[in-house]
């Protein structure tokens, strides 16, 4: 038996449920999916972002909830230590929860204009100014802290949360043929080699569930 259960949902759309999936395997923790339905009211209307719930990701560890993304990565920081999904220097930690932070509750043009969609290839994709202006501060970011730690990761030389915050960045992207250069290209790369990032897109492309909402082009 697993030791946790993490509640997800689709995994071709829901940005925020591949976010804790990733905290999860970067814990090191045993734990198994409970997947819900997309197509469920409730969970569509927050894949739409037109809900304030949090449904998913949702923790459950010892018959103990806890949702929110960030407040997952904090738990999983506490339950397995040796896992330092936090930098140890403490500069270096304060910049990966100010960069994770701003992620959260940021960004809403670039959620709502680029929605993830692993299946989808837009080429050529036409971006607005205010998603535009997002990128360009994500991309500010991903190039000062890959100055100051020096890559290949955000943080440094292994993974942190701070990937796990941006990774979906790095498919939205993808889907949406931003066009990347340098340091900023070679982290996109970097991170596609995740395993865990890898096992999440292939089981994406395999589901056969779609919410039309976000399949439409515009």
């Amino acid at each position: 038996m697993a030791e946790a259960t993490l509640i997800i949902s689709s995994k071709n759309y829901s940005s925020w449920s591949l976010r804790g999936y990733l905290l999860a395997k970067l814990s090191g923790l045993d734990f198994e999916e409970q997947v819900v339905d997309p197509t469920d009211a409730s969970a569509r209307e927050e894949l739409l972002l037109r809900s304030s719930s949090i449904l998913v990701p949702a923790l459950i560890h010892d018959g103990f909830s806890i949702w929110d993304t960030l407040a997952i990565a904090e738990y999983l920081n506490e339950l397995k230590p040796k896992a330092h999904m936090f930098p140890a220097d403490k500069q270096a930690r304060a910049r990966c929860r100010s960069i994770s932070g701003e992620m959260h509750s940021g960004f809403s043009a670039l959620r709502s204009t680029l929605p993830m969609n692993i299946r989808a290839f837009r080429p050529g994709f036409v971006i607005w100014s205010s998603a535009q202006t997002d990128i360009d501060r994500i991309l500010l970011i991903w190039r000062e802290c890959l100055a100051t730690w020096k890559g290949p990761y955000l943080m440094g030389d292994r993974l942190t949360v701070a990937d796990a915050m941006y990774a979906p960045v790095v498919l939205r992207f993808m889907s949406y043929d931003v066009k990347l250069e340098g340091v900023c290209a070679a982290y996109s790369q970097q991170i596609l080699k995740w395993p865990a990032l890898g096992e999440w897109i292939a089981a994406a492309k395999s589901e056969r569930e779609e919410v039309e909402e976000l399949e439409v082009e515009f």
